[in-house]
């Protein structure tokens, strides 16, 4: 069986992405749930029917890390909680993370790379903040987990 890490980049306005173990980032998506109780019936349903999720990565704390946590712990998978300062330090120079904003950007340019180096997930059109860093979330969580020894070559620039 497939072995899957999910990556989140926590809000009700929530960025996903999904990585297999040997092929990398599967796909990407931003989602707002509007409220933490619709988020709370989505998250049930989405960690229902990825079979072979292994880890979850959050980015973020509180009530709604609570959700996903719970909802995990009830299944035996393992729960990461970090903050942007971990990915970011390992994944964007530091030229690229001296403001927000530049960090932001860093974050959209490289997660289109990781993209495109994936080859299974679709380019996107357009590509919203927070599904670029769950992208970045989700990379920085396969090297965590020993799935991915470095970031490829491919990726440094």
């Amino acid at each position: 069986m497939m072995k899957y890490l999910l990556a989140v980049d926590l809000g009700i306005r929530t960025g996903l992405a999904l990585y297999e173990e040997t092929a990398g980032l599967q796909w990407y998506r931003s989602q707002n749930y509007g409220s933490s109780a619709r988020l709370r019936r989505a998250v049930h349903g989405l960690i229902g029917e990825l079979r072979g999720l292994e880890h979850i990565v959050i980015e973020g704390g509180g009530p709604l890390a609570d959700i996903w946590q719970r909802e995990a712990q009830k299944r035996g998978i393992r729960v990461m909680v970090t903050g942007a300062e971990a990915w970011r330090k390992a994944l964007l120079y530091p030229r690229v993370r001296r403001t927000g904003t530049e960090a932001k950007q860093g974050a959209q340019e490289l997660a289109r790379r990781v993209i495109e180096l994936s080859g299974t997930a679709p380019r996107p059109t357009s590509l919203r903040h927070d599904a670029a860093e769950a992208i970045l979330i989700g990379l920085w969580g396969t090297m965590e987990v020993g799935w991915l020894s470095r970031l490829p070559d491919a990726l440094r620039k």
